[in-house]
């Protein structure tokens, strides 16, 4: 669920009194704000999942004030809530608050618009695929979630006052999330041995470790230096005492130039060869590389290995899964757009990329935080399942559950901030 996501809360309602012509002649009355396929979203919905928004933002920073701009284009409510509730703005310029208000106005209608439109889309394309939640099925799946992070009737009840949500709220979010799911399984292709044998081996060498080695390195800046360093190891001075005399490396002078786990291919061409070539316990040099002259004794070498496919198919099945559903739930978003994305209008001031007569605005402007608290995702509320594509519902902020007429017979939701 996109909505329960973010943001800040949402005080008094307002209304656009605008008509837009829609499909076949229609307009959008008002106290509406959108048309999806004749099925109204109203202001008073909009508002309502504002203010959950709003209380989940606000729930990130405790102790700040809920502030919401639900009048745009003069956003005079706004002002009188920041000035009213954060003392330290109440001497800026009415310009400035008013664009931080208009921003966040601009943040929060994209949130909303979009939740609730997406919502209605998933619900028309559901029915319209013959997929259907009985009210048995929603109660049980949110029986199932509610003692899962609730443990007590209190907790949730208290969870109910903070997020701003109701129950039937909830509910619908569990229905419409069960409805995706099902969306979902429609696209999603099976995950069979055969496919996971055929990434594996278009990707086997990322199963695969390279050999590394455990050593002792001295870099001189001359063959003298790097021949006199090899005499003294080989008298029997320690690396300690050769690494601190010899060595042009900082970090070399106080470890004996002890290395471990350099992987093959990580030390220059030269250097590498003779390490991975060099007998164990033998001290090698000088070496001529590129950035001087070395004198190395390889202690260990663990050889190369690849991951068996037996033991790579939970990782490759568990990837496939991941890709499997971001493809279905992308078809799943063009399916739904494709069948009611021409037959959705919008108020203008309420206009959003997923509506019809959408207008991009000629000129981009860098969102800002809220006056009252920065940004933050919230928890998603009990009830939902984050999902690629983000399921959602369709509220009309009529009060109670209603059947919308058109284009199918889709389950409306409501409630009031």
């Amino acid at each position: 669920m996109r909505i329960s996501k973010r943001l800040t809360a949402l005080g008094a309602m307002f209304m656009v009194a605008v008509a837009v012509a829609g499909c076949g002649g229609s307009s959008i009355p008002s106290g509406s704000v959108a048309s999806v396929a004749g099925n109204l979203i109203t202001l008073k919905a909009v508002n309502h999942w504002m203010y959950v928004a709003a209380k989940n933002q606000a729930a990130q920073s405790p102790g700040s004030p809920v502030i919401v701009p639900n009048d745009p284009p003069k956003f005079e409510g706004c002002l009188k809530q920041v000035r009213a509730q954060l003392p330290t703005l109440a001497k800026t310029s009415d310009t400035v608050l008013k664009s931080e208000c208009a921003a966040v106005f601009q943040q929060f209608k994209n949130e909303v618009m979009g939740y609730l439109i997406e919502g209605y889309w998933y619900q028309a394309l559901a029915y319209k695929q013959g997929i259907k939640m009985t009210d048995a099925q929603i109660q049980a799946a949110f029986q199932k979630i509610k003692k899962k992070d609730f443990p007590t009737t209190t907790a949730f009840d208290n969870y109910l006052k903070t997020s701003g949500e109701t129950l039937q709220d909830i509910l619908f979010q569990v229905r419409i999330n069960q409805i995706y799911t099902k969306l979902l399984k429609t696209k999603q292709k099976t995950i069979n041995a055969a496919a996971i044998a055929a990434y594996y081996n278009a990707h086997k060498s990322s199963f695969a470790t390279k050999s590394t080695a455990n050593l002792h390195l001295v870099r001189t800046k001359t063959q003298a230096a790097a021949q006199a360093a090899y005499n003294a190891l080989q008298s029997g001075k320690s690396w300690d005492a050769v690494a601190k005399q010899y060595s042009e490396d900082a970090s070399a002078k106080t470890t004996g130039g002890l290395l471990n786990g350099v992987s093959d291919g990580q030390e220059e061409t030269a250097v590498n060869n003779a390490i991975f070539s060099s007998k164990l316990n033998k001290v090698v040099g000088p070496i001529k590389g590129q950035f001087g002259w070395y004198v190395i004794e390889v202690l260990k070498v663990t050889p190369a290995t690849t991951l068996s496919l037996a033991k790579a198919t939970p990782q490759i099945k568990q990837l496939l899964t991941s890709q499997n559903q971001q493809g279905a739930a992308a078809a799943i978003t063009k399916d739904a757009k494709k069948a009611y994305g021409k037959q959705t209008l919008c108020v203008k001031v309420y206009s959003v990329p997923d509506c019809a007569n959408y207008v991009a605005p000629k000129t981009t402007t860098a969102t800002t935080s809220t006056p009252s608290t920065t940004t933050t995702p919230a928890a998603t509320p009990p009830g939902t399942t984050s999902t690629t594509g983000g399921s959602s519902t369709t509220t009309t902020g009529s009060g109670s559950s209603s059947t919308s007429p058109s284009p199918s017979s889709t389950t409306t939701t409501t409630g009031t901030g």
